[in-house]
């Protein structure tokens, strides 16, 4: 089912163009978040958000990159189906679940748990990271998913992490 749904997705010179670059600028790594995070840092009223999407960065590395793609193993759609004509090189690692997805939903759900605004748009892009990891064959839509919860997760914990700290800073300069 899964594969008729990866099967089922048009694609088009154009929308191929649009995935390739949005999977260019997020990075092997999904380096873009690092990017993100380190802009946010550089300013007093943002720090604490870049300082939440740089732990959930961190936390879904560890956490699902050398962690749960490990324990799972899962192979990806074009490792199975290797006559599929891939945009991209065939990566090596395994698909469940798909942490650009992670860091991307975690890094969102950082910035839009302290700017609405901001996040809203960090949360549309998130969203088109995932789907074009889809597009490109890369990844299971249950990959996807399981990336966007991991991520919504990390964001969060990530956030309360810097809250519950910040608090602790903030008390002991009293």
């Amino acid at each position: 089912m899964e594969f008729e749904f990866l099967y089922a997705i048009p694609r088009t010179e154009v929308l191929d163009t649009f995935f390739l670059t949005i999977n260019k600028i997020t990075g092997s790594y999904g380096q873009l978040w690092v990017i993100i995070a380190v802009i946010l840092l550089l300013f007093k009223k943002t720090r604490k958000i870049g300082i939440a999407v740089l732990v959930s960065y961190v936390l879904v590395f560890v956490l699902g990159q050398y962690g749960l793609k490990n324990m799972f193993s899962r192979m990806r759609p074009c490792q199975i189906d290797e006559t599929f004509e891939l945009l991209v090189s065939r990566p090596s690692s395994s698909s469940f679940p798909s942490t650009h997805s992670a860091w991307a939903f975690g890094g969102a759900v950082a910035i839009f748990l302290g700017n609405k605004k901001g996040g809203v748009i960090a949360l549309i892009w998130a969203a088109l990271i995932a789907f074009s990891r889809m597009y490109l064959f890369l990844h299971f839509p249950t990959d996807v998913l399981a990336g966007i919860v991991f991520g919504v997760l990390m964001g969060v914990v990530a956030t309360k992490l810097v809250e519950i700290i910040s608090k602790k800073i903030s008390a002991g300069k009293e």
